[in-house]
């Protein structure tokens, strides 16, 4: 049931995502807030804060993003034919280096921050640096 529900949630907000942005993209960039307002707002709200998609509270929400890209490339090639996805690939490669080299970044800051909490942790004094710790475990 979890994978209806994700289904419906995500295929909601790429239908309503490609009828109405290209509309809203007369109005130039306040089109673009309205369209936000309008149309992520409340697919945003309908999928994460209800927990239409049943996401964890510590997971990353790129999945509406991923859906609403989905939804327009099949939109072109629907009504475009092959040459509409042949012509995306490598955007759609692109975008897969970018999403590998931004979990890399994640990564780094993730264990930089772990080994900031482990130096807190073993800290003798509230709000001692590394540098100071590292030198104090020196002198022992």
């Amino acid at each position: 049931m979890k994978f209806i529900r994700g289904l419906v949630g995500y295929t909601i907000a790429g239908m309503l995502v490609m009828a109405v942005w290209g509309q809203l993209g007369a109005f130039g960039i306040f089109g673009g807030y309205l369209a936000a307002f309008i149309i992520i707002g409340p697919m945003w709200f309908m999928n994460h804060f209800v927990n239409l998609v049943g996401n964890k509270d510590d997971a990353a929400f790129v999945d509406m993003g991923l859906a609403i890209g989905v939804c327009g490339i099949m939109r072109d090639t629907f009504m475009n034919g092959t040459e509409s996805l042949v012509s995306s690939l490598p955007t759609i490669g692109l975008v897969v280096v970018g999403a590998i080299l931004g979990g890399i970044v994640a990564a780094a800051f993730e264990k930089n921050m772990a080994k900031d909490d482990e130096y807190e942790e073993t800290a003798p004094e509230p709000g001692m640096t590394g540098k100071e710790l590292d030198r104090l475990a020196e002198t022992e």
